[in-house]
């Protein structure tokens, strides 16, 4: 019998919340899990909902919330590992700061898809969070495949300057090139395109929107620094300082480039300190148009390089 203390499968909207659509878990003797001290919290794992995939799989989209300033590693193993154990290994083991919407995906066959699939995510000395990975209940099914209302769709993503691109949760699962050493800094580029069907009449939709891509550690024993690239502009303030939006303003970081007109290469530097096998996500969105969010559950890519860091 299923514990049902140790998680929820959440049905009123008003307790989703500070988690956009996902389900979030639960502690074990039925306390939400507080959300206002500044450190020491849990990485709460959440399930955003399931896909029904043509070919007779389905995929169960998967995130975090990390309300920590910092960011926070779980290495694989007792604290961090899903079950069936066939299917652990693909989730993260850093968990930047903040909600990290759908950061991957667990595709099942088709005479598995009423059998779920659990993500047990221990932070510290705290207690053991578990999140399933269910199919069926239709306030959770996710349609990424079909354009949304003004027709903003996932961006497509591409290794390097030319790579075949792919759309969707995990589209691609690639491997840099070449030898890496500790403190070294190489280069990580992507390609992206954005194909929403947009009605270029409506004067919102004139001109292509951005898409934004952001680059970040997904698993690996040491940090990774990223550097902005020199094709990369710095980003400056665009509001004076009287206008009360210039206080506001928040520059983007340096693993994260905008690729204006919707089609282009983003390139960053990145330096590994220390030896190792290590994953790099990359997400390209397109939550300048109006109708794609990660509230909404739309639109955006995960791609996945691993690198091998000598000493």
């Amino acid at each position: 019998m299923r514990d049902i203390k140790s998680f929820i499968v959440a049905t009123a909207f008003g307790a989703l919340t500070v988690v956009s659509s996902g389900v979030m878990a639960q502690a074990a003797d039925g306390r939400f899990l507080s959300l206002t001290p500044p450190e020491g919290l849990p990485v709460i794992p959440v399930m955003e909902g399931w896909v029904a995939n043509e070919d007779g799989t389905a995929s169960f989209s998967m995130g975090f919330l990390n309300k920590n300033k910092v960011g926070v590693d779980i290495p694989l193993g007792p604290n961090n590992y899903i079950e069936p154990a066939k299917y652990d290994g693909q989730q993260p083991t850093y968990f930047p700061p903040g909600r990290g919407a759908g950061s991957f995906a667990i595709t099942v066959p088709a005479d598995e898809i009423n059998q779920d699939i659990w993500w047990y995510l221990k932070t510290g000395d705290g207690e053991m969070l578990k999140i399933p990975g269910r199919y069926g209940e239709s306030a959770y099914e996710l349609d990424f495949i079909r354009p949304r209302p003004a027709g903003s769709m996932q961006p497509l993503v591409g290794f390097g300057e030319d790579g075949a691109q792919a759309a969707g949760l995990t589209a691609l699962m690639g491997a840099h090139e070449g030898t890496v050493t500790v403190g070294q800094q190489i280069e990580l580029a992507v390609n992206v395109s954005d194909p929403s069907m947009r009605d270029t009449s409506d004067p919102r939709f004139k001109d292509p929107f951005p898409v934004g891509v952001h680059f970040n550690k997904y698993q690996g024993p040491g940090a990774i620094e990223f550097a902005r690239h020199e094709s990369t502009p710095e980003p400056v303030n665009p509001y004076t300082e009287d206008n009360p939006r210039f206080r506001f303003y928040r520059a983007p970081g340096a693993n994260e480039v905008s690729v204006e007109g919707g089609t282009g290469i983003a390139r960053v530097y990145a330096t590994f300190n220390a030896p190792g096998e290590y994953v790099v996500i990359v997400k390209a969105e397109n939550f300048r148009a109006p109708d794609s969010q990660e509230g909404d559950q739309c639109c955006w890519t995960n791609v996945y390089q691993k690198v091998t860091v000598a000493p």
